[in-house]
């Protein structure tokens, strides 16, 4: 198959168990693999080169300036970025071949399709539309936090068909381990930028977060597995404000 004038750029930190079948789904149609590695210990690294990737050993900097470290290493006319537990679906691929083919937008969102416990989320976590693929001409550039961050790109966007799906979890115990740990990364941030805590948040957010992700996302559809993801948004939402908190108790604020 003919490659495509495409970079697709990751970021790794021990993914041996992910970043094959992520590299393998895209090795087809880019001219270009750039990983951004932090220092793995495990066969990470080989794995990318095994795929041809372009590997560079950095010291983590943050979710935001690790993946505009990546973005700058990119050399081909398109980009796609990808997480390591990441796999674009067929008629994803073949929305990018059209796509680049004959361009009608300088960034393309695609929708994100997690797959949880064995079997993709239908309604809850969606949808999850995400801008990933950009002109490099377009000035891209992830803005944001360190945990939140997202993509911009200057000109005009549209979206793909096709889902990009989402293995993010191997089990309920590894979901719950990153949700304490992005909770206390979101806090840590909100109490830099001098946020406060209200104690009514504690009660009225996560209840909120379990509304949004249950009833009016209809995450009940997707049976015992969308209650678990509505309970995690609960717990998110209440453990980032416990921990702002915290942080205010420990600073004398």
């Amino acid at each position: 198959m003919k490659k495509l004038p495409l970079s697709v750029a990751l970021i790794s930190y021990n993914e041996e168990d992910n970043i094959a079948r992520t590299l393998e789904a895209i090795s087809d149609i880019a001219s270009e693999i750039v990983v951004v590695d932090s220092g793995s210990t495990d066969k990470t690294v080989q794995i990318a080169k095994g795929f041809g990737a372009k590997v560079f050993v950095e010291d983590w900097k943050g979710f935001r300036d690790q993946k505009n470290s990546a973005l700058e290493k990119c050399s081909q006319e398109w980009i796609l970025f990808l997480d390591c537990d990441e796999v674009i679906s067929d008629e994803l691929k073949n929305s990018i071949k059209k796509a680049l083919t004959s361009p009608e937008a300088d960034g393309y969102f695609i929708n994100r399709k997690t797959v949880y416990l064995g079997k993709p989320l239908n309604y809850a976590w969606q949808p999850d539309w995400n801008l990933r693929l950009v002109r490099k001409e377009a000035s891209p550039r992830w803005e944001g936090g360190n945990i939140h961050e997202y993509l911009t790109v200057k000109g005009k966007t549209a979206k793909l068909e096709g889902f990009l799906y989402h293995y993010s979890y191997r089990d309920i115990k590894d979901h719950f381990s990153k949700v304490v740990n992005y909770s206390y990364i979101a806090a840590e941030e909100m109490f830099k930028k001098g946020k406060k805590f209200k104690i009514h948040k504690i009660f009225l957010n996560p209840l909120a977060s379990f509304i949004r992700e249950y009833f009016l996302k209809m995450g009940f559809m997707d049976g015992i597995r969308g209650l678990i993801v509505a309970i995690s948004a609960t717990y998110y939402s209440f453990l980032k404000y416990i921990y702002l908190w915290e942080f205010e108790n420990k600073n004398g604020k």
